[in-house]
Parts: structure tokens; sequence; C-alpha cells
């Protein structure tokens, strides 16, 4: 069922109560591949690629307007209300994280908890320290007519710029499969596919943004459904400190360290991820 004119591809697996994973950029579903056995040998898992991504709908359309957390929200609420999904586990990172808390923000009805990595709320101005801006500089150049100059329908363009981010972002004993990079090449390299991808910062949805502009809630408005929030200690973009304000923001939260991860947490940390899921499928009411 097309929300905003757009169509969501998705895989589904197991039976159970309702699981639903995001992934982040620069990635798609598959981010989640050795995620899914682990959970759905409990779960229904549906594990959808975001609008702009993968087998979903790339549409020429404003990103302000189609491309927000609040826009991929509606695409996922959507998702769920037609396929019967009973108040899943939403899990995510990276942009599947935003996305995720978008939703639990927006519809706590369609939600039964949340399992959430960096970025999260809370940074602030902190995001405009020298260390920091020296990590974020992708989010301005994506801004620009050049970025998609240089890299868009190129593949080899693809591939070098995106290894950058899958080694960078990464912890120190982790390596993205061969087999998994030339997936990610194959859906990020056609025509069109790269821009798809960065219209979420072209919306102004990046964390620079989105920090600068965040003001900590009321205390009934913080995302009340609860949150468990995995925190890698090997993220360039969010360090551990960052972490010190998500009571501001959500009502019940648990924050758990990832000790030997990096920013992709379900591929770094499969078991962990898969783990604190599976929890809070236990404490759903």
């Amino acid at each position: 069922m097309p929300v905003d004119g757009f169509r969501l591809g998705y895989e589904r697996a197991g039976q159970g109560r309702g699981v639903l994973l995001l992934h982040g950029w620069p990635g798609d579903r598959t981010d989640y591949r050795d995620v899914v056995p682990l959970v759905s040998a409990a779960a229904d898992v549906v594990v959808p690629d975001l609008r702009g991504f993968g087998q979903s709908d790339k549409h020429r359309a404003d990103p302000a307007s189609q491309y927000t957390a609040a826009a991929q929200a509606r695409s996922i609420a959507g998702l769920i209300t037609e396929l019967g999904l009973d108040r899943p586990v939403i899990a995510g990172y990276d942009i599947g994280s935003r996305i995720a808390q978008a939703v639990a923000r927006e519809r706590p009805d369609l939600v039964s908890a949340l399992v959430v990595s960096p970025p999260l709320p809370g940074i602030g101005e902190r995001i405009l320290r020298p260390g920091a801006q020296r990590e974020f500089w992708y989010q301005s150049f994506h801004q620009l007519a050049l970025c998609t100059d240089l890299i868009d329908g190129r593949p080899d363009a693809v591939r070098a710029y995106l290894r950058h981010f899958w080694s960078h972002w990464s912890g120190p004993a982790f390596d993205l499969a061969e087999d998994h990079e030339r997936h990610l090449v194959s859906v990020y390299g056609p025509p069109g596919a790269f821009t798809a991808s960065i219209a979420w910062y072209r919306a102004g949805a990046g964390s620079v943004a989105t920090s600068l502009a965040e003001q900590a809630p009321a205390p009934g408005s913080r995302i009340a459904v609860p949150t468990t929030v995995l925190w890698p200690a090997h993220d360039p973009l969010f360090p551990r400190d960052w972490s010190d304000r998500l009571d501001d923001f959500f009502t019940d939260v648990t924050l758990t360290y990832l000790n030997d991860a990096g920013h992709f947490t379900p591929r770094e940390a499969p078991r962990a991820f898969a783990a604190a899921v599976t929890a809070a499928l236990r404490q759903r009411p």
C-alpha cells in the first residue's frame, strides 16, 4: 500500500510477535542479515528498505516533504498497518534510529518498544565542536550538486566513497564482507540511487541539523515506550559521553554499552543486537 506514492520493498521471516528492523546509511535491509536468523526463531520479523533505498521507491520528490524522518515514519506506520503487525518492537541504527524514534513519538499506539543505537537526542551544540565537525563533513558535502555529479551512477566512485564510511565508522575488529560490499555497490551504483540515498541529508534530517534544532520536551511529551539504547564504544560520530541526556527525551530508557562495536551495530554486534530485541519482546505486556 503506497504512502505518499512510495512503496517499500521488504523481507519477512518467522512467526510470533512483530519486530521491525530499520537500516542505516550507507546500507539497506541486508544490514540485518545476521540479526534476522537470531530473532525470527521467536518473532515475525519485517525488514524494509526505507524510502530512497534498495528495492523501495526512489521518487524525485522534494526532500523536505518526502524524505524527512516524519515522512519516512509515515511509510513505516503504513507498513505496520498494511501487514497487520500488532505493536511491534521497532529497532534501528543510524537513520533507522531516527525514524524509529519518530514513529514512537508520533504514533506510540503502533509501537511496543524501541531498540536503537545512535544517533540519539541530547547532543545539542556539542555537535559543533571541532572534533565532531571533522567527522560530520559529509553532511555538508551531501548538500552540493558536486557530490552527486562526482558519485551518482558511477559504481567505482560509489565503492570508493562508501568504503570510507564502512571502514572509518566501524570498530577495530570489523571488516565488511566482500559479498556484502558488492551487494551494496550494486544497489547504490545505478543512476539515481546514490542521489536518492542522500535525500535524507538534503531534507535537513542529518544529525548536525537535528541536534542543533532539538529542545528537551516537557516530561509528558517524552518518548514513552520502553527504549533500549545500544551505544557502541568505537563510533567516531557519537562518543559515549553524548549519552548523558537520554532521560530528558525518554520516559523509560535503558542504556547498554557495546564495548567491541563501532557505528554499524547490527553488523558488528548481531548477537547483542538480537538479544536486546528478543528481551524487548519478552517484556512486552
